[in-house]
């Protein structure tokens, strides 16, 4: 049974009104002045609430506007006299589900209480629903964090997987040369062959220096590190490392060329960062060179290149460009050229010197690229803000 309050000053009306309503199987409530309306309404909670609104002490609207104050989802409906629109109008405004005008028509009636009633039960409907969403969504929520919790564990372990199983490769490939080092060692000793016993021993030492490069690799690459930039001159680390490669280039039959900017003198860098990025891009275009199989006519060349470009809106940025005319690469290689343990160089490569160097540079907020083409050669570009402090420009 539907509850109903009706709220008016005049009793004959209340009466007929209580016997209508409660024909139609509404338990009706009844109070004669806005005050006791109010009160009954507190007490007994009616969804539906009939009042009329010319009432002395507290009118109508007044009641109407309590009422939607403490339960916005009641509905009022006004009872007003002929020809009062203006108190109809501010009534709707103020949150009425309906008027009605004097004197009341069964019908009229008994429609704007079925109106009013489906609201009711829309918002209840409603409510519930929203209710059911916010506890699907929470519930979504946590099945979601519990997923990305998994996934997060089950990509970490493929990551450690991946690792050691490149590590594994990577000193696998090391162990064999020091063996087949060591072996050319033993017999150049026990035969007494001297030139055997220093291959062997060359062969020794380049696989423990493999072996420091993957150590240094694996640090730089593992450990957080913050640069240190100091004071220092892009163009002389450039020349550092061609001066210590020439030699090097000069038993591949590779010829190292460097253009430097003369307008780029000074920086302000992570000087170490910078020579070990610069010296495994230099290092990796002389060996493209020297595993080209294309011996007809070319004249393999590595050129390192320094430029400072200026921007309106970037400031100075500070471009090294390491390009060179060897083996080049293909779209795959050049998808896979920035992933752990991947290497062209056949098991003489630790695979994971170009990460490193992306590593450095974007420490650096820099970035590093790299365009190629496979049987033409390949061009790295590496870019940098050229900051200064104020006083050191000064």
């Amino acid at each position: 049974m539907t509850k109903i309050l009706v709220i008016d000053d005049e009793r004959p009306i209340l009466e007929v009104l209580e016997i209508s309503l409660s024909s139609e199987g509404y338990d009706v409530i009844t109070a004669e002045n806005g005050e006791e309306g109010l009160e009954l309404f507190e007490k007994q909670g009616p969804k539906l609430i009939l009042t009329d609104i010319r009432m002395p002490g507290m009118d109508g609207i007044e009641v109407l506007k309590r009422i939607k104050a403490s339960d916005n989802e009641a509905e009022v409906i006004v009872i007003t006299g002929h020809g009062d629109i203006d108190s109809a109008i501010s009534a709707l405004q103020h949150g009425a589900s309906d008027f009605i005008n004097k004197p009341i028509r069964d019908e009229v009636l008994l429609l704007s209480l079925e109106r009013a009633k489906k609201k009711i039960a829309i918002n209840e409907q409603l409510k519930g629903y929203t209710e059911n969403l916010e506890q699907k969504v929470e519930e979504y929520t946590v099945e979601l964090r519990q997923a990305q919790e998994e996934l997060i564990k089950t990509e970490r372990l493929v990551t450690i997987g991946e690792t050691v199983a490149g590590l594994a490769h990577c000193i696998k490939n090391i162990l064999t040369g020091l063996r087949g080092g060591m072996y050319m060692v033993d017999t150049g000793m026990a035969k007494d062959k001297p030139s055997m016993l220093e291959d062997g021993w060359a062969m020794v030492r380049r696989n423990i220096e493999k072996v420091s490069d993957l150590v240094l690799d694996l640090l730089t690459y593992s450990k957080e590190r913050v640069p240190e930039p100091t004071l220092c001159k892009p163009n002389e680390i450039v020349s550092e490392i061609i001066e210590l490669l020439h030699k090097r280039a000069e038993e591949n039959r590779v010829k190292l060329i460097q253009l430097v900017d003369p307008n780029l003198k000074e920086a302000y860098l992570d000087r170490d960062g910078i020579y070990r990025v610069l010296l495994n891009l230099i290092s990796n275009a002389i060996d493209a060179c020297s595993y080209d199989t294309d011996t007809s006519s070319k004249a393999w060349e590595v050129i390192a290149r320094t430029k400072l470009e200026t921007d309106v809106d970037a400031g100075e940025t500070i471009l090294f460009e390491i390009s060179d005319n060897g083996t080049g690469m293909t779209d795959e290689v050049k998808a896979k050229l920035f992933t752990r343990f991947f290497s062209t160089k056949a098991g003489r490569g630790t695979g994971l010197g170009l990460l490193v160097s992306q590593k450095i540079i974007r420490e650096h907020g820099g970035e590093i690229s790299v365009e190629s083409k496979a049987g033409e050669g390949t061009t790295f570009f590496v870019r940098l803000k050229r900051e200064m402090p104020e006083d050191m420009e000064a």
